[in-house]
C-alpha cells in the first residue's frame, strides 16, 4: 500500500526535487569560474532562492540573510539543496529550510556540523521559526555569531 510519499518506500516528489536541485548546484559549481566570480554567482543564487519564496518563508529567509550579513559577513551566501545557505570555506554552516519546500507548518533555521555551536554532549542544531520576533532575532543573531566562529 502506498503511503503519503507516493510510493511504499521511495522519496517524495519534494525530496526528489531537492536532490535534482542539489545535482544542478553541483553542476553549476563545476563549470563556474573560481574566486570572486563564483562567489558572486552563488550569492545571486541565494538571493534568487529567497525572492522565489512567499509569505512567512520569504520574511524569515530575508531576515536571516540580513542577520548573517551583519553578524557573520565572513560567511558566503549560496544555495544548498535549493535552500538559502551560508558557508565558510565552501562548507555550509547555516541554512534556511522553508516550510513550503516539504509542506511543513514552519520553516527551520539549521546549522551543520561545521557550525561552532558545540555545548557539552548535546545541543540543538535546528530551530522552527513561525515568525521573527525581537526575541527570535536576538537568538538567531547569537547563534549565527557563534556558528560562524
Amino acid at each position: 500500500m502506498a503511503d503519503e510519499r507516493g510510493a511504499e518506500e521511495g522519496f517524495s516528489d519534494a525530496e526528489r526535487a531537492a536532490m535534482k536541485q542539489r545535482a544542478g548546484e553541483l553542476r553549476e559549481q563545476a563549470k563556474a569560474p573560481k574566486g570572486a566570480a563564483r562567489k558572486e554567482r552563488e550569492a545571486q543564487a541565494c538571493t534568487d532562492a529567497i525572492a522565489a519564496l512567499a509569505g512567512t518563508d520569504q520574511l524569515v529567509a530575508q531576515r536571516l540573510h540580513a542577520i548573517v550579513a551583519e553578524e557573520a559577513p565572513q560567511l558566503d551566501p549560496k544555495t544548498w539543496y535549493g535552500f538559502p545557505s551560508y558557508a565558510r570555506d565552501g562548507k555550509v554552516v547555516v541554512y534556511y529550510q522553508p516550510g513550503s519546500k516539504f509542506g511543513t507548518r514552519y520553516g527551520m533555521v539549521s546549522f551543520s556540523e561545521d557550525a561552532h555551536l558545540d555545548d557539552g554532549p548535546s545541543w540543538p542544531v535546528s530551530y522552527a521559526i513561525l515568525e521573527v520576533t525581537d526575541e527570535v532575532e536576538r537568538r538567531l543573531r547569537d547563534l549565527v555569531r557563534r556558528a560562524a566562529g
